[in-house]
Order: C-alpha cells, then sequence, then structure tokens
C-alpha cells in the first residue's frame, strides 16, 4: 500500500508541474461544454422561404402569415414564377419554396380539399426532414384553424361537411417538456469531454513515460506491475470523476440541467465506465511506441464511438449490424444512462442490465490491458 501511496504520490505531482495538463483536464473542456452545447443543435431557425403565391386570396395570405408567424421559418422572396424560385433552391438563396396554386381558396370553398406543394432543399437529409416536419406542423394548424373558421360560418362545402370535424389535442412532452435541444445535448457533450479525459490523457500518460525514459527506471525497481498501472489509472480516475462533478454543476446553473435522478447513482456508474474507458486508454498504450501512434489510435476510436453513441440521432434507429457493435461501444451505455438518471430520474433497477455489462467489459479490458504491459526495458 505505501508503494502505491508514493506512486500515487509521484503521478499528482508530474500532473500539477505539468503547465498545459490542468489547463487541457479542467479550463479546456469547460469552454467546450458552453461552446459545443449552443452550437450542437438540431434546431432550425432562420429557414428561408420563397413564396410562389399565385392564388393571391385571403386564405392563401393567411396561410403565408402562419409561416411568418413561425419562429422557424423567414419569407425571404414573393414570386410569382415557380422558375425563379427553383433558381433560388438551387443557389442555396432560399431552403424551401411554398407554392400556393391558382384556385386553392376556391376548391377549398367548394370541395373542402385544394392541392399545395412543398419543394425543400435535401441536400442535407437532417435538414430536409426537419423543415419538412416544420412545415407540415405550420400547414396542419392553418388546416384545422380553417376548418373550424368555415364550420362556424356555416360555409363548409356539403359534400365534405360530415368529414370536416375540429379535434382537440391536447399534449404533454415527458421528461423535456419544453423541447429545450440544450438539455438533451449537453449530457452527450459532457460524456464525450470526461470521455476523453480518461481514455486520451491515461494513454499518452504512460506512452509519454516511454519516451522520456522514465519507466524503464521504474521496470528495474521492485514495484509489481497492477501497482504501477494502479499508480497511473487511479488518478485520472479522480480527475475525471472532478470534471464531471464540475461539468454537472454548470449544467445546473448555466443551462438549468434538471437533475430529477440520485448523483450518487451517476457518479457510481461513472466510476465504473471510467475503469471501461482508461482500460481501453491502458491497452492502447500497451501497443503504441509514440504520442503520436496514441494519438491516431485513440482518435480511430473515439471518432467510432461517438458517431454510434446516440448522441444526434437515436442508437435504436441504426441499422442491425450497428446496434449489435453497440454492446462493444462503452460510449452509447453511459449516453443512455446518463440522461435516463438525470432527465427521466432512473434508479438502480432501471439500469442494472447496463451496469452489469459494463463491469463485465471493465474486468475484460482491464485484464487485456495487464497482461498485454510487459515490465520490461
Amino acid at each position: 500500500m505505501r508503494t502505491l501511496l508514493y506512486l500515487l504520490q509521484k503521478e499528482f505531482i508530474q500532473i500539477f508541474r505539468n503547465r498545459i495538463m490542468l489547463p487541457v483536464i479542467f479550463v479546456v473542456p469547460i469552454f467546450q461544454l458552453v461552446i459545443l452545447v449552443h452550437a450542437a443543435t438540431l434546431e432550425m431557425k432562420n429557414i428561408q422561404v420563397t413564396v410562389v403565391d399565385l392564388d393571391l386570396s385571403g386564405t392563401s395570405r393567411r396561410l403565408v402569415n402562419k409561416f411568418e408567424g413561425s419562429p422557424f421559418f423567414r419569407i425571404t422572396e414573393h414570386s410569382f414564377s415557380m422558375e425563379a424560385a427553383e433558381n433560388n433552391l438551387r443557389t442555396n438563396q432560399s431552403d424551401m419554396i411554398l407554392h400556393i396554386p391558382s384556385g386553392f381558396e376556391r376548391n377549398l370553398i367548394r370541395e373542402g380539399v385544394s392541392d399545395l406543394q412543398i419543394l425543400v432543399n435535401a441536400i442535407n437529409a437532417t435538414v430536409a426532414g426537419l423543415t419538412n416536419a416544420y412545415a407540415v406542423s405550420v400547414i396542419r394548424d392553418f388546416s384545422s384553424q380553417n376548418i373550424s373558421e368555415m364550420l362556424a360560418s356555416g360555409s363548409a362545402p356539403v359534400r365534405g361537411a360530415s368529414l370536416m370535424k375540429t379535434i382537440d389535442i391536447n399534449h404533454r412532452f415527458w421528461y423535456n417538456p419544453e423541447l429545450n435541444y440544450k438539455i438533451f445535448m449537453f449530457p452527450g457533450v459532457l460524456v464525450i469531454l470526461v470521455t476523453m479525459i480518461g481514455m486520451i490523457l491515461t494513454a499518452l500518460n504512460l506512452v509519454r513515460e516511454k519516451e522520456i525514459g522514465t519507466a524503464e527506471q521504474i521496470n528495474v525497481t521492485p514495484i509489481r506491475k497492477y501497482q504501477f498501472i494502479m499508480g497511473k489509472l487511479i488518478p485520472f480516475w479522480i480527475l475525471a470523476l472532478i470534471e464531471l462533478s464540475l461539468g454537472l454543476l454548470i449544467g445546473k446553473f448555466f443551462f438549468e440541467l434538471p437533475f430529477t435522478g440520485s448523483y450518487l447513482l451517476l457518479l457510481l456508474y461513472a466510476s465504473v465506465y471510467l475503469l471501461v474507458v482508461m482500460g481501453l486508454g491502458l491497452f492502447i498504450s500497451t501497443v503504441s511506441r509514440t504520442q503520436i501512434q496514441v494519438m491516431f489510435l485513440a482518435f480511430f476510436f473515439m471518432l467510432t464511438f461517438i458517431m454510434m453513441s446516440g448522441i444526434f440521432t437515436p442508437a435504436e434507429s441504426m441499422p442491425d449490424w450497428a446496434i449489435r457493435f453497440n454492446f462493444l461501444n462503452p460510449v452509447a451505455y453511459f449516453m443512455k444512462v446518463i440522461r435516463m438518471i438525470l432527465l427521466k430520474g432512473s434508479e438502480l433497477a432501471d439500469i442494472r442490465r447496463e451496469i452489469i455489462y459494463l463491469s463485465i467489459y471493465a474486468v475484460t479490458i482491464l485484464s487485456l490491458a495487464v497482461i498485454r504491459y510487459r515490465k520490461v526495458a
């Protein structure tokens, strides 16, 4: 135990003496957290719309006003030519075309049915899908309001009067009632930053010992292999948990992050999770000779894990092979659990399976890293 304490003392002294290490661990992640949570969003605002209103009726103007009143759309141009509007779409001067054909109001009054066309720039599938969803929502709201007014005034067409019934829909969103995207993104960004501290810095620290030659000096001492590895892991394990706690405080006071679950339960799960990512970092360091090799390998694993973790899109919507691969993706486990605990208030019974899987993962990867590490000069 005394040997381990001396090793831990040595590691903390090295960390605090390094003028670059502490800013990388604490200052940089705070700036990243504040910036990325605002930047990494799928909310669409200021969608530029070109309106081609060939009807010029009161009904068509009310529809255009609906779009103008929406916080997501901005009418940039009115045109009477579809060719000119499509040219705007091709040259990225507009994101969507709202085409209201001639006879729009007349057909609504006589038949209860009328055509309407929306053309969306789909070069970005995600943006196009959201734009279409917002537009359909505005049109649906306009349609319901228009039906109610026609029924109230008695001007509804006889043919469609039996079908034109209003439906009152009351809805409530659970866990994030205001659909604040920052609340959804903050836990995900925090997971990424904590993972980087746990995996990359652990791997770099061990390889740095090899590069400067101190690893050879330690290898000839009676220090046991498990003591040396524990001395390398524990400091960054503690610092990563401190960073997680600091990040949660920032989320609470700056982003009004709801903390409905247990902090101790999240800390317990994060402790197990960090053993996994630090084991991965240790394993990477055992197969690398230089810090550049570590960075390349760590970048490969981090990029793969992050993109498949479900930070932007639900992991359940990925192909079957990707879902099966996520059994080996520790970031996906933590990404899911931190949102469950923070936003849903999940308890130990709700995340029992994730804890068991991650514990097995931690034992496996740490064992492989320890076996792979050779205490030789």
